[in-house]
């Protein structure tokens, strides 16, 4: 719900308001609308909104949100989010922020050479996965928790920003002193219990789109992570499931303007899971930037021909280079920068 308070409505009487909600369980979030006005949104069940706030003194309407996400929402908040991951980059402003690197760790001197590999091309923070939830039980699982003294080493020795994929909530609390962010990948955008945990984390999130989501469930799994007070939640498209049998996926990049419409947190693009094609990879990098995506997420790997798990769909450096160059000259005609 949404409370629109009258030009000039006291302290009292906005206060008599967010009491009235918050004694129903509920909590306030005061907006500021751009007519000048405050706006009060509810932020619970609606079904508890007390009966009677219209006659309040100082109230000018109350209404319905448009959407059943609400601290995702442009109506609680216009203004876009600005995602901080460490000292130095932001996602979700002027520029466009780059995160590659393997699909997953296979060993300290891969990860090592993906990363000086990365950094060198412009990349901001290096994608590196310890464990691979595979479709086949027989594929690369992923070095597990094995991995952090690597995590650890290549930050030492290349001053990169880590990013990795939890799969279990108690992944969280272990990954969190080694990584800058975490991921939730597609198969478990709907692990409301795994989105909870991310939500109690001090780290940003990257959410993933699963294949078959529709962008409301996409924002209402964003949803639980801000509901649980972590407002650093990164959007990422990567791809859905449709008839085609020639990508791996059908990069829905019609979801990077509609989402930007219907949310101000910040969207990245991974067109290596949304085609899973070599070759389709680049170009699918220029369009998403030109459909206003603030971010890559890419699959790079400094040896791909003997890569572990996707290999269909990694750069090798030389590649990656030659995609970042492209990107940038993008970026610059729609008026951003790398």
């Amino acid at each position: 719900m949404l409370v629109t308070m009258k030009n000039g409505a006291r302290t009292e009487q906005v206060m008599r308001v967010r009491d009235c909600a918050e004694r129903s369980g509920l909590r306030t979030k005061e907006i500021h609308s751009a007519a000048g006005s405050l706006v009060i949104g509810l932020v619970g069940d609606d079904s508890l909104c007390p009966m009677g706030l219209e006659a309040l003194e100082g109230v000018e309407s109350v209404e319905k949100e448009k959407h059943p996400f609400k601290l995702a929402s442009r109506q609680y908040q216009n203004h876009d989010t600005i995602v901080r991951v460490g000292d130095e980059v932001s996602i979700g402003g002027q520029k466009i922020v780059v995160i590659a690197g393997p699909c997953g760790i296979e060993s300290e001197d891969q990860l090592l050479d993906a990363a000086i590999a990365a950094k060198d091309a412009g990349a901001k923070i290096l994608r590196a996965g310890l464990f691979k939830p595979r479709t086949s039980p027989y594929g690369f699982q992923g070095i597990g928790l094995a991995g952090l003294g690597i995590l650890e080493k290549v930050r030492d020795e290349t001053g990169m920003l880590l990013e990795t994929e939890v799969l279990h909530t108690d992944q969280v609390k272990l990954v969190e002193p080694f990584v800058d962010m975490i991921r939730i990948g597609m198969r478990n955008m709907q692990n409301f219990d795994l989105l909870r945990a991310a939500g109690r984390s001090e780290k940003p999130v990257i959410l993933k789109r699963g294949c078959s989501a529709t962008l409301t469930e996409f924002l209402l799994a964003a949803e639980y992570i801000l509901n649980e007070g972590n407002p650093n939640v990164v959007l990422c498209e990567r791809g859905i499931r449709t008839f085609m049998t020639e990508t791996r996926n059908t990069l829905d990049l019609n979801s990077v303007p509609l989402l930007k419409s219907m949310t101000h947190l910040p969207v990245i693009v991974d067109p290596s899971h949304g085609t899973g094609v070599y070759s389709l990879v680049t170009p699918m990098s220029r369009a998403a930037i030109a459909a206003g995506a603030d971010g890559l997420l890419v699959e790079m790997h400094p040896h791909s021909e003997t890569a572990l798990s996707d290999k269909a769909q990694q750069l090798t450096p030389a590649d990656f280079r030659t995609l970042m160059a492209q990107v940038s000259a993008v970026a610059g005609a729609v008026g951003r920068s790398m």
